[in-house]
């Protein structure tokens, strides 16, 4: 079912701008591009906001809130934020760091002593920047199955750190971790003895007035006016529950709008403070906007953006945006999308809230910044959703491995032989079991990863998810065994970018 936008004329809102901006920009043009970009992107429903000056001088919101209805959102509604989180846990940190209770080169192992990663001496020497700037020598999005979905503590996560594989030398590569995230959550609540929600409430969201804004999906309900997430399949857009995440809520938990956003960029564009109060001081914003682990630039041509550097700070992106200073973050929860980018020189912010997974969040960043800095750019739109289309059609790793299966073979190891309990160091027990004349597969402590086998071809077993997933879809698992055909483990092939199910390893 395709869903129906409303483009009988241009959609003003509280915070919306009519004619010219102050800035010379054309608002109700820009208001005309994204209703367009949505339809276009075929994207659920998106809302903007634009920060000019210490005002919302813009708000655009686009689609609806919620595929088969005419819903559409407002200023208030709320939206997932996900890694966007990740300023607000760095900027936590800095505010600790300012009452003297810990300390930038603090040792992590200094306030959560059992902390261990895939080596004794990285353990021992891993600081708070460290964790913060994602140089700690893990992949990108390694062993974020840990947390995935899983119900435990976030205490508990940490136990299983040292199992994730090192990628690269500690502090030579960079490898965006959530699961570092995580452990800067623990850090802030050992030091407080309040979680990182009861810190960003007291610490920023009470301070900065961002009333809307929640840390537990036990709260949505109570708040209302909230967007649905949506997932994709066959170029269609459907429905998907919101998963919690309060329990990984310093990586990805904050639940905001656009409103309670443009305080938030307000804020960071006044450098940490709040009307008359110093929330952030000097020597914080410059820690934590410091660039910290550098990115390959190519110097030898041109780019869109005369780029000439780009790094991540602490909880920030950091690059060069036609010669001005870009600070800005992305963030990607189950079903919705959602961008954050500033230029501080000239005290402009830009949020992009998605409830979809095919979104144009840096389209709409860039034509934005274009229209405000004077910028002959592109139409970022189409350009970006040709490279995403191509993307998906050159990505073949489902369509190849379903043309390889061999039909009319039969395991050569029986239900019987390899039902029952496995461990996995990254995540703990997974089991696979007849239940109900199904033969199933469930993970001890994330319910939502439930599965149903079917025989695909020799020792390889298809799992069917009993529930939707926004971040993968096809899946097999291989069941090994040693010469004697005892059951020693099984291996899972589940092609995505995302969660790496590879890691996982069952083993008896």
């Amino acid at each position: 079912m395709k869903l129906i936008y409303f483009l009988f004329g241009f959609l003003f809102l509280p915070g919306f701008t009519t004619g010219q901006s102050k800035a010379g920009v054309d608002l109700e043009a820009l208001d005309q591009y994204y209703h367009k970009m949505v339809n276009d992107w075929d994207l659920p429903g998106a809302s903007i906001g634009i920060v000019k000056d210490g005002e919302l001088i813009f708000s655009g919101h686009y689609g609806v809130m919620e595929e088969g209805t005419t819903t559409v959102a407002n200023d208030q509604s709320l939206y997932a934020m996900a890694s966007n989180s990740k300023a607000f846990t760095s900027a936590i940190i800095g505010m600790l760091v300012q009452e003297g209770k810990l300390g930038w080169n603090d040792k992590v192992r200094k306030h959560l002593p059992h902390f261990a990663m895939y080596d004794d001496w990285v353990s021992e020497h891993i600081t708070i920047r460290d964790i913060l700037s994602h140089r700690v020598g893990l992949g990108t999005f390694s062993g974020d199955n840990i947390w995935y979905k899983s119900e435990k503590p976030s205490a508990e996560f940490i136990k299983h750190i040292k199992h994730v594989p090192q990628k690269y030398e500690f502090r030579s590569g960079y490898g965006y971790s959530n699961l570092m995230y995580i452990t800067a959550g623990e850090v802030i609540k050992a030091v407080t003895g309040m979680s990182w929600g009861e810190n960003v409430q007291k610490r920023i969201l009470d301070p900065l007035g961002m009333d809307r804004s929640i840390w537990s999906l036990a709260a949505l309900e109570a708040k209302g006016n909230y967007a649905t997430p949506h997932a994709r399949k066959e170029d269609e857009n459907y429905k998907i529950p919101w998963v919690d995440w309060e329990n990984v809520a310093a990586t990805g938990g904050l639940i905001s709008s656009v409103e309670d956003m443009a305080k938030w960029m307000i804020f960071n564009l006044n450098h940490g403070i709040s009307g008359g109060d110093t929330l952030l001081t000097r020597e914080s914003r410059n820690m934590i906007w410091r660039p910290h682990v550098s990115h390959g630039v190519d110097h030898t041509r041109e780019n869109d953006f005369k780029r000439h550097f780009s790094a991540y700070g602490l909880g920030w992106g950091l690059s060069d945006y036609h010669g001005r200073l870009r600070v800005g973050h992305t963030g990607g929860y189950d079903g919705f999308i959602t961008a954050v980018n500033l230029i501080p020189d000239e005290d402009l912010g830009i949020v992009v809230l998605t409830n979809g997974v095919k979104s144009p969040i840096m389209a709409a960043t860039y034509y934005a910044l274009d229209q405000f800095l004077g910028v002959e750019g592109k139409d970022w739109s189409s350009y970006y959703l040709d490279r995403v289309n191509q993307n998906q059609a050159a990505d073949t790793r489902i369509k190849d491995r379903q043309a390889k299966r061999v039909l009319n073979t039969s395991p050569s190891i029986s239900p019987d032989q390899f039902s029952g309990v496995y461990q996995s160091d990254l995540i703990g027990e997974i089991t696979i079991a007849r239940q109900a004349g199904r033969l199933t597969l469930a993970f001890q402590d994330a319910p939502l990863l439930s599965a149903s086998l079917t025989h695909w071809h020799h020792d390889v077993w298809e799992i069917h998810w009993d529930h939707p997933q926004a971040w993968f879809s096809f899946g097999t698992i291989q069941i090994n065994a040693d010469n004697n055909l005892k059951v020693t483990g099984f291996d899972f092939d589940v092609p995505n970018d995302d969660f790496f199910f590879e890691e996982l390893k069952p083993y008896r």
